[in-house]
């Protein structure tokens, strides 16, 4: 599967200046808009920020909407100042009618879990990531995507079983009539 180009992007596109530690020098600052309320809080080593209604994430080729947007950095600078100023991304949680986009791909859920320092990404809730210039799509209650390792598990059950669609194998050269041989067995 190729998954590994949405994992890896969806780990910069969080926060309001959270992944910038993160990202290449010189790429864009990510930033996030809502319709709704955000709030903001402070510890001495962790800032919080979510996000409510209408999110909208855009940042380093990925635009990403959801219906709320909780965001964990590190906190860093003065730890007297009222709000920190945002470190290193820790974890993001986006909720609602989940959809992010990088190029040709296109991933959409109820739940999406970010977790940098394990490079993965969760998926749940009608997980759906489709390739679409190669017609690859994939879906299954819950899909675990590792960054750099081109590795994606997508887990079913019997009752909500994986479904992948992909382009169509090659015909191998048997006639449609034809039933399929019989399994051969070892000589007696």
């Amino acid at each position: 599967m190729r998954f590994p180009p949405l994992l890896a992007a969806a780990v910069l596109l969080v926060g309001v200046r959270a992944a910038a530690a993160d990202a290449p020098a010189g790429a864009p600052d990510t930033t996030i808009d809502c319709d709704g309320q955000a709030e903001m809080s402070s510890t001495d080593t962790e800032s919080t920020t979510v996000f409510n209604d209408n999110v909208v994430v855009l940042g380093n080729g990925i635009h990403m909407t959801c219906d709320h947007l909780k965001v964990i950095s590190t906190r860093i600078g003065d730890k007297t100042a009222t709000l920190g100023k945002y470190g290193k991304f820790k974890y993001m949680l986006a909720t609602g009618r989940v959809r992010i986009v990088q190029g040709d791909r296109i991933a959409t859920c109820g739940r999406a879990e970010v977790f940098p320092g394990e490079d993965r990404i969760v998926l749940t809730e009608n997980p759906v990531v489709e390739l679409v210039t190669e017609h690859d799509v994939v879906s299954g209650p819950r899909m675990v995507l590792y960054r750099g390792q081109r590795r994606a598990i997508i887990e079913g059950s019997p009752t909500n079983r994986v479904h992948i669609s992909m382009p169509a194998i090659k015909d191998l050269g048997f006639p449609s009539s034809a039933a399929p041989s019989p399994t051969p067995t070892a000589p007696k």
